[in-house]
């Protein structure tokens, strides 16, 4: 009966996407042919015409910025033009939207970038529930005008009970079931609303409230979101685990037990009662209060191991940013217990030693940089882990002496023919992503998630909100660095990250969702932009390949046959993809052009788009 359902669906939205979806017939375009059919038209006549066809050209349910971009088309297909903006005073780029809007809305209140930071937190878990909320956590990496910089923790943890023993493990030590994935015991303490707070009232301007930086969301909330396609495409992977956990269901599944469709207004009256809560009360009613209780109930219901102890104990953590240069640009991003800064860094370090410009072949620099991020998932892998339980050779990592000796064993013909160097002697997950920079030089990359495609796929019942299933992070394995233990943070690969010249000027910010590949799409986009020369948004529409330990290269359909020809030839496994992978990532930026604007840019493999003024 389920396949039945989900088979209707399709069709269902097949019928709505083909007879109802966005026009790429322009207003102008409609008008010339009706002009052409009556001779005695008059140019009023013509005119009111025109102001009622541009009206009805755009189609209930479809997502546009009523100038013209439609998020996607009559087909269905997200489109691929006009995710980029530019401004003189602000831009946003956001995976969604209303979200960027929400920034937009305010920094034209006088906030700065980091309260339009904290705005979109809010609003984009509203839209893009199924990859963020305030059920989740993540990192905030700030730099202000005066020239400081700040790394926000607000990533999960684990439960203060939580242990490698609270998952039965079957014979080749994998987890029994999918209780590591789904229910409460994947549940990790949220530090989304602790960590906004600290930073509006630590980094905002002053000039707006708490309050109003909550009221887009409630606002959004209440009236409802467009459901998108790529929602629809979540809720639809998602649907039997919705009959499962049934406060799921009830928010996302419609009155016939469908998903709701692309193009349906689905509002969330409850999570915009939460909202309006924290937005009173401040994150103590979130961590103290009532919603603390509802928490503790729903995850325990589902056997989970979340006490009101740990959700009062949660603090942020403030830490120092990696960092490092490339090619004499100064690069800040991620440290840990996120794996993803090191390893973004650490990539560019090696390929800092070869010629990646246009002028080198595009199959030579894609092998090079494919075996570059091998190197640096096998250090993941062997090295990573929180710190406050594991001993990392970090330095050794982001060694740029290290990195030469990485780079020097590539062999350019062959795939994975090099050693590993040891770094101890060189010591001295659906996600989401935003970057907001402003004219006066306050730069802010977020990365938050919820982990999962809907998290846990616990609700906190009667609060509207998704809770995050971070503890599948963790290794299973008892002996790794990343195994799970009471208070320990699980590793990442966010990698919220900003680029200054040499001279400490701004110049970029970015980062990206999409688990392990995050790194991959981040390091692209900078290589993309500082050594093959293209504009930001081409940087982040260009063909994107990925490769960890596996032996396997997964890259887009869009990648040259002789660059696949090539790395075929060198000894790798090639898994091609869609042209646009949404796997690969959904890198959201904005640059500090050299003619004094600000240019924004959002991939076009999910639902981003960039906003300014």
């Amino acid at each position: 009966m389920k396949i039945a359902k989900n088979t209707l669906a399709v069709a269902m939205i097949a019928s709505i996407l083909i007879t109802g979806g966005c026009s790429n017939t322009t207003a102008s375009e409609v008008t010339d042919k009706e002009a052409t059919t009556s001779e005695v038209t008059t140019l009023a006549e013509t005119e009111a015409e025109t102001a009622k066809t541009a009206e009805a050209s755009v189609p209930d349910g479809c997502v546009t910025d009523g100038n013209g971009w439609y998020l996607w088309d009559e087909n269905g297909k997200l489109t691929i033009e006009g995710r980029d903006a530019k401004g003189t005073q602000a831009v946003v780029s956001s995976g969604e939207y209303e979200a960027s809007r929400a920034g937009i809305e305010i920094l034209k209140a006088g906030g700065n970038a980091i309260d339009a930071a904290v705005a979109i937190s809010f609003a984009i878990g509203v839209a893009e529930p199924n990859a963020s909320g305030i059920g989740g956590g993540g990192f905030m990496l700030i730099r202000s005008e005066d020239g400081t910089s700040a790394f926000v923790n607000f990533r999960e943890k684990a439960p203060a009970n939580a242990s490698p023993a609270m998952w039965v493990l079957d014979s080749e030590g994998h987890v029994q079931g999918n209780e590591k994935a789904v229910g409460g015991k994947s549940v990790g303490v949220p530090g989304t609303v602790r960590g906004m707070e600290y930073a509006f009232n630590k980094f905002g301007s002053g000039n707006v409230t708490w309050k109003q930086v909550l009221e887009p969301a409630i606002r959004l909330a209440e009236a409802g979101i467009t459901v998108t396609p790529s929602l629809y495409d979540a809720m639809f992977g998602a649907y039997d685990l919705m009959t499962q956990y049934p406060e799921l269901g009830e928010i996302y599944l419609d009155d016939m037990g469908f998903p709701y469709e692309a193009g349906n207004t689905l509002s969330n009256e409850d999570l915009a009662k939460t909202l309006q809560l924290i937005a009173e009360e401040g994150a103590s009613v979130f961590y103290e209060g009532e919603i603390a209780d509802a928490i503790v109930e729903s995850v325990n219901a589902y056997n989970g191991l979340i006490t009101k102890e740990d959700l009062y104990s949660y603090q942020v953590e403030v830490l120092e940013a990696s960092s490092g240069t490339y090619r004499g640009y100064q690069i800040l991003s991620s440290p840990l217990p996120s794996s993803g800064g090191a390893h973004v860094i650490e990539a560019l370090n090696i390929l800092e030693n070869f010629d990646m410009s246009e002028n080198t072949d595009e199959a030579l620099r894609t092998h090079r940089m494919t075996e570059a991020f091998k190197m640096c998932f096998r250090d993941r892998s062997e090295f990573m882990g929180d710190p406050a339980y594991t001993k990392v050779p970090i330095e050794g990592i982001l060694s740029k002496e290290r990195a030469k000796v990485l780079a020097d064993s590539i062999d350019d013909q062959k795939a994975d023919n090099f050693e590993m160097v040891d770094p101890w002697i060189y010591e001295h997950e659906d996600t989401t992503h935003f970057s907001v920079a402003d004219a006066k030089g306050n730069i802010v990359s977020v990365t938050q998630t919820i982990n999962g495609a809907f998290g846990s796929k616990v609700v906190a019942d009667g609060y509207g909100f998704v809770l995050n299933n971070e503890l599948n992070d963790f290794s299973a394995d008892p002996d790794s660095p990343n195994a799970v233990a009471g208070g320990k943070t699980p590793l990442s690969s966010m990698s919220p990250t900003i680029v200054l010249k040499e001279d400490g000027s701004p110049f970029m910010v970015l980062g990206s969702p999409g688990s392990t590949k995050i790194i991959t799409a981040v390091t692209e986009v900078i290589v993309n932009v500082i050594d093959r020369g293209m504009s930001l948004q081409e940087a982040i529409n260009a063909p994107r390949f990925y490769s960890d330990t596996s032996g396997n290269v997964q890259c887009e359909s869009r990648l040259s046959g002789q660059v696949q020809k090539y790395l075929q030839d060198a000894g790798n496994e090639l898994s091609i993809s869609s042209e646009y992978d949404k796997s690969q990532g959904a890198v959201n930026a904005v640059l500090y052009g050299d003619d004094g604007l600000l240019y924004g840019g959002a991939d076009p493999r999910r639902d981003g788009k960039a906003l300014g003024y």
